[in-house]
């Protein structure tokens, strides 16, 4: 603090010791001050602006203290009036107000408006909805099983881009939206591999869920969408004829893990720390129209928000191991009680 106050008082020196130089030699070339102590003057005015700096170092020091102090607590015009404050910081003060002000206004705009735009892509993406369920209903009816297979194939890419739509809009109330219950694992899994079914078919994938009887607590909607963006990315990379295995297990301290392997082409070791991070497509994306970097994304913030821990282990040209790891009691309660 009175390294601070001697910065802000630099002038006030500086002009100071220039003035007691001027002093000092007019003092030794005006002859008719020959009779007065040049040291005994010094020593008086240099105790009198030591003892002036003091002054002003108590009265500012508590100005700034009573300030920042009222800062920390709601500084409401009440409160603004009863700081003491100097002409220049009342002014300062004020127009830190002010703008303020402004700032929070134009804050509060563009919630209302970002609040506006979510409710508008909402309503467009349960709007878009219902088109895509006759879709599906009619190529159900083409006899010709090799245009219905395409037909049913892009059917599911668009399913998902708007699925995926829907939940990256609601992301940002995830807390509102969720509801904890014990959800079997096999129940999840089954049900995102059958509408992923006509995928699978046209490239000849399998899977092996033998081992699926662990039950988590968890919200279900959000966990069939993680579980929907790691199974689109293990069939999409996946070579055909091959088979994903999806199996869980108990580690060391109690948690539940569930697995997702392919057999797919594998994630480079430069492409694994920045798979998660927004828009990064990374080598094997770039090689594919379909990636938009958001799915993996997505997952793990939602993931997060869940208390759920996503991993990830690969070799180029031997797959991929996706484990999400689901948080014990313990963490569990420290989860709710956010």
């Amino acid at each position: 603090m009175i390294g601070l106050f001697l910065r802000e008082r630099f002038s006030w020196i500086a002009f100071y010791i220039v003035m007691l130089l001027v002093l000092n030699v007019l003092l030794r070339l005006d002859m008719g001050f020959a009779g007065i102590s040049i040291a005994y003057l010094n020593i008086v005015l240099c105790v009198s602006f030591i003892v002036f700096l003091l002054w002003c170092y108590i009265i500012e020091t508590l100005q700034v203290k009573n300030f920042l102090g009222n800062l920390d607590a709601q500084l409401d015009e009440p409160h603004s009036k009863s700081l003491v404050l100097s002409p220049f910081q009342r002014a300062y003060l004020t127009k830190i107000e002010d703008v303020f002000r402004e700032k929070d206004a134009t804050l509060n705009d563009m919630k209302v408006q970002l609040q506006e735009d979510t409710d508008d892509l909402l309503a467009w993406v349960h709007e878009v909805k219902a088109p895509l369920t006759s879709i599906n209903l009619m190529i159900t009816q083409v006899e010709d099983t090799t245009i219905r297979r395409k037909l049913e194939y892009e059917w599911l890419r668009l399913h998902l881009l708007v699925d995926q739509q829907l939940h990256q809009t609601r992301f940002a109330s995830i807390e509102k939206d969720n509801y904890m219950n014990e959800i079997m694992l096999r129940t999840v899994v089954y049900e995102e591999i059958r509408a992923m079914q006509t995928w699978c078919l046209g490239k000849n994938i399998g899977f092996d869920v033998s081992d699926l009887q662990e039950s988590v607590m968890t919200d279900g909607k959000w966990l069939a969408f993680i579980v929907r963006q790691i199974l689109s990315n293990a069939i999409k990379y996946s070579p055909e004829n091959t088979e994903i295995l999806i199996f869980t297990e108990v580690d060391h301290s109690g948690a539940k893990l569930l697995h997702i392997k392919d057999n797919g082409i594998g994630i480079r070791r430069e492409d694994l720390p920045r798979i998660f991070q927004k828009s990064y497509t990374g080598t094997a994306g770039r090689e594919s129209a379909q990636s938009t970097g958001m799915g993996l994304y997505l997952a793990h913030n939602v993931a997060q928000k869940l208390g759920i821990c996503i991993s990830v282990q690969s070799v180029v040209g031997e797959g991929s191991i996706f484990t999400l790891r689901f948080p014990v009691q313990n963490e569990y309660v420290k989860l709710t009680g956010r």
